[in-house]
């Protein structure tokens, strides 16, 4: 499955920006189009009509950072938006889909994890959202029904994105599902347009969308977000109800990866996760392959 082109991006944007929000007037005209037209959009980023439809179709070849700086302006993208869309911009037109080798964390972030011990809950993911690593204590968290020794192999490590749609009990321990489901599409589409010759990447898309109707219809809206804080809203079938803030490291030395590591929002969900640690019966056990 080819995961995003530019001119899909394009449009996609286009369509959600009315002539009102860019200041054009309509006077009442009827429209065919949901958004602007591609002649408007053309006009407001100044570039001729002809050439936005070739960007818009994958016709045009390269552009420039000039256009496409102009086209986020006029399409209103934030810093994170105007990224992918430089990111497809630089993409052929047909990547040549390899397959990497399996993901592995630096030993650094493994030390990091295990200096942060069993109070709080951590993870290390992968490129494509695979856990790498975890604690007890994250482990329990978001994946007591799984084997602790799943993420030292890369044949059974849990995939956040397909734990989040394809596994009903990683659902229902979401309360706010609707809004992380949102957050996770977006930042798959973010991770594609960095690394469109992802086979491993392009597979995992194309089975969510054959498998999830829920994944494909926030696919199509053509989203994109980093992920990097945010709150969880949690109905833990062991430890009940809770409220936990997630934040991200980045790995300057694997920027592919991250730690992800989660945090109390307020004194029951601080005891409720002191007593999921108390079950972690060994503080030093990080497990990965």
């Amino acid at each position: 499955m080819r995961t995003e082109s530019l001119g899909v991006f394009l449009k996609s944007r286009r369509d959600r920006i009315t002539p009102a929000d860019v200041g054009l007037r309509t006077y009442g005209a009827t429209r065919r189009v949901p958004g602007l037209r591609r002649e408007e959009l053309a006009q407001l980023a100044g570039v001729s009509a002809g050439y936005y439809t070739r960007l818009e179709q994958d016709q045009a070849g390269t552009a420039s950072a000039h256009v496409l700086d102009a086209l986020a302006r006029v399409l209103g993208l934030d810093a994170t938006e105007t990224a992918h869309l430089h990111n497809l911009a630089r993409r052929p037109t047909a990547p040549r889909l390899t397959r990497p080798r399996s993901e592995q964390p630096d030993p650094r972030v493994l030390t990091l994890l295990t200096s942060l011990g069993e109070n709080i809950p951590a993870l290390v993911l992968g490129r494509r959202g695979d856990v790498l690593a975890w604690n007890r204590t994250g482990h329990l968290l978001f994946a007591e029904h799984l084997d602790l020794e799943a993420p030292t192999d890369p044949a059974t490590r849990p995939s956040i994105p397909r734990m989040f749609f394809l596994d009903p009990l990683h659902r229902d321990l979401h309360r706010n599902w609707d809004e992380l489901a949102r957050i996770q599409v977006a930042y798959l589409r973010l991770t594609s347009g960095r690394y469109p010759d992802d086979a491993r990447l392009a597979e995992l898309i194309g089975e969510l969308t054959m498998h999830s109707d829920e994944f494909a219809a926030l696919w199509a809206t053509g989203d994109v977000a980093d992920c990097t804080t945010g709150t969880m809203n949690l109905q833990h079938p062991t430890i009940g109800v809770l409220d936990v803030d997630y934040q991200v490291w980045l790995q300057p030395d694997s920027p592919d990866h991250r730690l992800e590591i989660y945090t109390p929002r307020d004194v029951r969900s601080e005891d409720a996760l002191k007593l999921l640690a108390s079950t972690a019966v060994d503080t030093s056990g990080v497990l990965t392959g």
